[in-house]
């Protein structure tokens, strides 16, 4: 959606990824990210951590599955998403509004760790061609999975093997 509030943010989970399934059977995780913002003091020549902030996360289908199973507490990931303001009335009749991001693109930083990806059959059964897996160039090829998305092959080039995050 072209008015949707893009936001990246880099921080650590600070729970497992709560995976759940809805009536229709379609899968959503929630969890929350927390970022810790960072800055250098001259006078002690040191860093020092401002005021963290708590941003619950959801994500849907196949791709809540997949954080579930890959992603725990304590890990630092980047996520990218739009923002969503949600009113709701607590059982006391209290009116509230909460943000959270809904989760297009996530995966773990590497700036302190190691990763290891395993790649996932797609839903429509598309699997890559080529071994290694990472662009190639060339024009896009494949079908548009369902949700009217752009797979990252279709939006940057080809890629014979998706990321799973």
């Amino acid at each position: 959606m072209a008015n949707d509030t893009q936001i990246t943010i880099i921080g650590n989970l600070t729970a497992d990824p709560d995976l759940r399934y809805t009536q229709g059977g379609d899968a959503v995780a929630n969890f929350t990210i927390a970022s810790t913002p960072s800055k250098f003091d001259k006078q002690t020549n040191k860093f020092e951590d401002g005021e963290a902030l708590f941003l619950r996360c959801s994500i849907w289908r196949d791709y809540a599955e997949h954080v579930a199973s890959s992603m725990s507490k304590g890990m630092r990931v980047i996520a990218q998403g739009n923002l969503v303001q949600r009113s709701y009335e607590t059982k006391e009749g209290e009116k509230r509004t909460s943000i959270e991001l809904q989760v297009t693109e996530i995966g773990p930083s590497l700036r302190y760790a190691i990763a290891q990806v395993t790649r996932q059959q797609r839903q429509d059964g598309a699997q890559g061609g080529q071994q290694g897996g990472w662009p190639t160039g060339g024009a896009s090829q494949g079908s548009r999975p369902s949700g009217g998305q752009q797979t990252p092959s279709q939006a940057q080039g080809r890629y014979d093997e998706e990321p799973p995050f």
